[in-house]
């Protein structure tokens, strides 16, 4: 439990790090709208507030750090559910990889770092536009460009699980 701690501080200090963050996702988009809900990335969302990181093990087995504009992290803020039109949530993820330099340090295998970038996930709250979708419209993009309608269109059934807390999975992670 202790390793996994420091884990999600180093994931957590990564994800604070705005400009690793913006080298890792550097492949700015082509401006191609995603599938489905027409989405594009949104400018500066590498920019926005931390929610929470996380380590997601099995299938995805990635390190990954959610994002929100300032509408979302107001929302999460003063716990506000249904979020408002205009919230943003962004996931971004990586793989994970062991870091030798600082393992010389602790003189331990322990430490995991970001390796490569995976993709941007995106979810965008419009009521009025996606109401049959819990009013979430979703994208994905992988290098700046997005994924296919099949990819998509499985975004929406996989949050029908969290409806309770308006289809969002993530809490807001506390200050330590």
């Amino acid at each position: 439990m202790k390793d996994f701690a420091r884990l999600l501080g180093c994931a957590a200090w990564l994800a604070g790090a705005p400009g690793y963050v913006a080298h890792a996702f550097a492949a700015a988009s082509d401006g191609t709208p995603s599938p489905v809900f027409g989405i594009t990335l949104p400018p500066g969302y590498r920019d926005w507030g931390v929610i929470s990181v996380a380590h997601e093990a099995g299938n995805n087995n990635d390190l990954r750090v959610i994002l929100g504009n300032d509408i979302a992290i107001k929302a999460y803020r003063t716990g506000r559910l249904p979020f408002p039109d205009g919230a943003m949530i962004a996931r971004l993820a990586w793989s994970f990889v062991p870091s030798e330099e600082n393992n010389k340090v602790f003189r331990r295998a322990q430490s995991f770092v970001a390796g490569a970038p995976i993709n941007v996930q995106l979810s965008v709250k419009n009521s009025k536009i996606w109401p049959a979708s819990g009013g979430w419209g979703f994208a994905q993009f992988k290098n700046g460009r997005p994924a296919n309608q099949a990819v998509i269109r499985t975004c929406a059934p996989c949050h029908a699980p969290a409806k309770a807390n308006d289809f969002v999975f993530t809490r807001y992670s506390p200050s330590p």
